[in-house]
């Protein structure tokens, strides 16, 4: 749904916000309502006192809800579904393994935040994480500790690729907006991505790690199985523990390399399309893009799992007890995380966003600040960073098309709104529910650990993106 005319000023719309925001932390933390509960009510309450006429209410909820949902569902359950099948062959204790002995014990979160870099190129924020899980999980069972240290670097870099990063949307559609060159604005973001995940999430995340002990959580996989015969016992986790023989290494890392192939696969033909290199009606490219969408490609990638796992070491029926076993813990995150949607969408219905960006446009501050402070502003109201990042180059465009600006200041520009998207990630924003229940974190927790490390993350953006304005 789109944003309605603002009922309000920007003054009355940021005050309904903040006392959405501190309701919902109130039921949440002192009531203990349930999360999607509390979301789900917050967001009706919010609707209706932000003036959305009340026969749109409906479709302001469900709106948000369900693109949330659509996006989300399909990953996370196909992604724990993969995991727990390498938790359970051992799969991911092989590549947890292979990782230390290569990096060692200490660089354990360095390894996992690099290899989280390089898989981040192609693929979302929540698809790389979801994937990711037993290989954090896994590492951290070995060396113990809080699971923050490992888990906050590698969700960081995740989220530095996808915020500053062509071919990721939010990057792409600022460069095109502002007319700048895709090309410049990858050759740059890359490195701009590296430096400033080092400073703001690598360091603070070990830092939030040793600070916060958070234990592993069996939500998702269960106590540690590995070796378990999912066909003994009651299939609880009560089953006869069974030595299995362990995958090799690299067939792990083909499984866990297929989706991101299948999904680099889809970006590189939408690219030349766009180009014009590849014909609009080219049937064989259409259907190299269905394969390499991300719910298909780890629908692939599942069966290839069960295909190549299953000799030797379980049956198709025992294959499919641990995927449905997997999937019912799962079902609290994904409708958190749709309603925490929800409320994203509500606020961006409600016109709170608009109404606060016109005021902040017309302050008068230095281009690259304001790209900043605008995209902060739409990021706290609204809660996507994908919205954030192409309203606030909507806005700014025209400016940026007055100052002729070179493709390298467009580029700075770019990685400036991308920085004030990731800053402040709280209650509206999906993925800040994703993070707090697959880390097996209250809201309090993730507020001051998720949050503290996505701004320090786009403060050092930020501050990358200003060094450079000034020597290039």
């Amino acid at each position: 749904m789109e944003a309605i005319e603002p009922a309000y000023g920007a003054g009355v719309l940021l005050l309904i916000a903040a006392a959405a925001v501190a309701l919902l932390l109130f039921l949440i933390m002192k009531v203990k309502l349930h999360a999607f509960v509390s979301l789900v009510l917050v967001s009706l309450l919010t609707a209706v006192a932000a003036g959305i006429p009340l026969a749109d209410v409906p479709m302001a909820l469900m709106s948000g809800f369900s693109s949330t949902l659509g996006s989300v569902a399909l990953l996370v359950a196909f992604g724990v579904m993969l995991g727990r099948l390498l938790e359970h062959t051992g799969g991911a204790q092989v590549l947890a393994d292979t990782l230390i002995n290569r990096f060692g014990e200490k660089r354990a979160p360095l390894a996992l935040g690099i290899a989280a870099l390089i898989f981040g190129f192609p693929i979302f924020f929540d698809a790389g994480l979801v994937v990711f899980l037993p290989i954090i999980f896994t590492v951290a069972r070995r060396f113990g500790g809080s699971i923050l240290k490992y888990g906050l670097p590698t969700a960081g870099a995740f989220a530095a690729m996808h915020a500053i990063v062509p071919p990721h949307p939010g990057p792409v559609a600022a460069a095109d907006l502002m007319g700048g060159d895709i090309g410049v604005t990858l050759l740059l973001g890359i490195p701009v991505a590296i430096v400033g995940w080092y400073l703001g999430a690598y360091l603070v995340g070990m830092w939030l790690g040793k600070r916060f002990d958070v234990s592993i959580p069996d939500l998702l996989f269960g106590e540690e199985n590995a070796g378990v015969d999912p066909e003994a016992g009651d299939g609880t986790g009560g089953g006869t523990a069974v030595r299995t023989r362990a995958p090799a290494f690299g067939v792990v890392l083909v499984l866990l390399m297929l989706p991101f192939l299948l999904i680099a696969l889809n970006t590189v033909v939408g690219t030349l399309r766009t180009d014009g290199r590849i014909a609009d009606d080219a049937a064989w490219a259409s259907g190299l893009q269905l394969i390499g969408q991300t719910p298909v490609a780890l629908l692939i990638t599942v069966v290839v799992a069960v295909i190549v796992l299953a000799p030797g070491r379980f049956s198709i029926p025992a294959a499919t007890k641990l995927m449905d076993e997997a999937l019912g813990p799962i079902a609290a995150i994904i409708l958190i995380t749709g309603a925490g949607g929800m409320f994203g969408g509500v606020l961006r219905a409600s016109g709170i966003g608009q109404a606060l960006t016109e005021s902040l446009s017309d302050v008068g501050l230095p281009l690259l600040l304001q790209a900043f402070l605008i995209a902060t502003a739409l990021r706290v109201a609204q809660g996507s960073a994908t919205v954030a990042l192409t309203t606030t180059a909507g806005l700014i465009s025209a400016q940026v098309a007055a100052e002729g600006l070179s493709d390298v200041k467009v580029a700075l520009l770019v990685f400036a709104v991308a920085a004030g998207a990731t800053v402040l990630s709280h209650v509206n924003d999906s993925g800040f529910w994703l993070v707090s229940r697959f880390f097996g974190m209250d809201e309090k927790t993730t507020l001051k650990t998720w949050t503290v490390m996505e701004t320090t993350l786009g403060l050092a953006v930020f501050a990358i993106a200003s060094a450079l304005w000034l020597i290039l």
